[in-house]
């Protein structure tokens, strides 16, 4: 018995190949030349590159004559001749161009290419039929040359323009400092140990939870703002100074949802215990709690108008509860999954409700019946956001985020830019800017009108935390709509305000209207 060759596993491959090769293709490499193929394919590149110069060198070679073709004529003659006025010349406009005029003709015949050969009228401005009973007809749009297409009138689009906004920025910040530290130092000298810990002293972020921040609310006074986070606690936070007021303990699971009552010294707070509870602020302590859901509480809000509570959770159930005495009053089922976002409205559909099936729901609050689904979005719909004055509302999903129009909840368009992460959270001011916030701890700001997308921003993770923990996972504007508060991942706490120094021309608007849109 012979011994194999040991052989390498590149050789073997090699080795296989070539017998492919041979085996399918045994003339590889070899391949007829059509010189038939080949000279129709260079005439027609010249013919293309310089086909007005051939045609123009042919016309000048042969010309025109003019006593034969007979001047009295307007119209264009059986060869299609096309008399101008004025006496300029006579224009041969037939399929093949000037390539058969005559010999001997005057010298004042005049050279057109083809794509910008005139039209045979007559003296009333009518088109002129030949001989052959045909209309002479115009080169079309494809016809024209490329050079003098682009000069063409565009039709306008009918997408309607974004208004200019300034861009974002934290205003807590240590930029500014920086800036004014480093030249104190040029002109004083200050050393480093000290522009450190002035910095440290004066950052750009508010700390103080132990975990990650879930829920924000303002008070309708703007003076203050409560957090909810992972820690079990809420934290009251001062809005102009940023310090630290109050922090109030009780739930023995994360904070999930907040919100602070414009009637009443009453806070509501919503958690994964399955716990919601009101907190009388005036004695900082927890005087109602509602029972009923069966998992986590994700969403909670107020309805503007009356004294009634809408929590959402992961029982897929949106409950509604009488805030004074406690009574649940409807269980809003008819959701797939969790209930993971919901906002109320004084007029029909008074509640709106996001979830993870990927639907969005309206209900009415006097039968406790659903009123519409909309089935629009692909992915759980995680966040909503109603605008403060229209009659339109947001929402975020993986996939897009879309406008509807109230009370009907029809779709109005997709916003022109993908986000391209899980969108946590949103928010709108009465100025039109929408801010959207992801897992990857991106923030991008949105025109509301034309949905055009003018800053994307990407939250810095604070020193000491995983690069994981970028995540946004709550904002929300005050009541004024000029600060921006954001709740992230890494424990801290960020506010935002438009740069005051930002003008068109320094931050130009840089927009393209929509070739076509998405209208799924």
């Amino acid at each position: 018995m012979e011994a194999v060759e040991p052989q390498s596993l590149k050789k073997l491959s090699f080795k296989s190949l070539k017998r492919s090769l041979s085996l399918f293709s045994p003339s590889h490499g070899h391949y007829a030349s059509d010189l038939n193929s080949k000279k129709a394919r260079i005439n027609h590149k010249l013919q293309l590159e310089y086909g007005v110069i051939l045609n123009s060198a042919a016309e000048s070679e042969g010309k025109v004559n003019l006593a034969s073709q007979g001047q009295g004529e307007q119209g264009s003659s059986s060869t299609g001749i096309l008399a101008l006025p004025g006496s300029i010349g006579i224009v041969p406009i037939g399929p093949e161009g000037s390539r058969d005029s005559q010999k001997g003709g005057a010298q004042n015949a005049l050279d057109l290419p083809p794509y910008v050969q005139p039209k045979a009228l007559n003296d009333t401005g009518v088109p002129i039929k030949s001989t052959s009973g045909a209309l002479m007809s115009t080169p079309t749009l494809s016809d024209r040359n490329p050079s003098t297409s682009a000069l063409m009138e565009r039709i306008p689009s009918r997408w309607p323009r974004p208004v200019w906004h300034a861009p974002w920025k934290t205003y807590r910040g240590s930029a500014s400092i920086l800036d004014y530290l480093i030249q104190k130092k040029k002109t004083n000298g200050l050393e480093s140990s000290f522009i450190l810990k002035v910095l440290i002293n004066y950052a750009d972020v508010i700390s103080g939870h132990l975990g990650w921040v879930r829920s924000i609310a303002f008070n309708p006074s703007n003076e203050w703002f409560c957090t909810g986070s992972a820690d079990r606690t809420i934290k009251i936070w001062d809005v102009a100074s940023g310090k630290l007021k109050l922090t109030l303990t009780g739930h023995i699971e994360q904070v999930r949802g907040l919100a602070v009552s414009k009637d009443f010294p009453y806070m509501f707070s919503a958690g994964d215990d399955k716990q919601v509870k009101c907190w009388d602020l005036e004695q900082n302590k927890v005087i109602r709690s509602y029972h009923g859901h069966l998992s986590g509480v994700y969403c909670l809000a107020l309805h503007p108008t009356i004294n009634v509570l809408l929590t959402g959770g992961r029982d897929s159930v949106c409950r509604v509860w009488d805030i004074r005495s406690k009574v649940q009053i409807f269980a809003l089922s008819g959701h797939d999954n969790t209930v993971c976002s919901v906002f109320t409205r004084p007029t029909d559909p008074q509640i709106v409700t996001g979830s993870h099936d990927s639907t969005i729901k309206f209900w009415d609050l006097r039968y406790g019946k659903t009123m519409q689904t909309i089935t629009n979005h692909k992915k759980s719909v995680r966040a909503m956001a109603l605008h403060p004055i229209e009659d339109t509302f947001a929402s975020a999903s993986a996939d897009n985020i879309k406008k509807f129009n109230l009370p009907k909840g029809e779709f109005m368009h997709n916003m022109l830019s993908q986000q391209k992460t899980i969108v946590n959270a949103m928010a709108v001011n009465e100025e039109g800017v929408m801010a959207t916030a992801g897992d990857n701890g991106s923030l991008w700001f949105w025109d509301w009108r034309s949905g055009h997308n003018f800053q994307q921003t990407q939250t810095i993770v604070q020193p000491g935390s995983l690069d994981s923990e970028a995540g946004i996972y709550a904002m929300s504007y005050d009541v004024t709509g000029s600060r921006l508060v954001t709740c992230e991942t890494d424990k801290t706490i960020k506010m935002w305000k438009e740069d005051e120094y930002a003008t068109p021309e320094s931050h130009p608007l840089n927009y393209k209207p929509p070739k076509e849109l998405r209208r799924f």
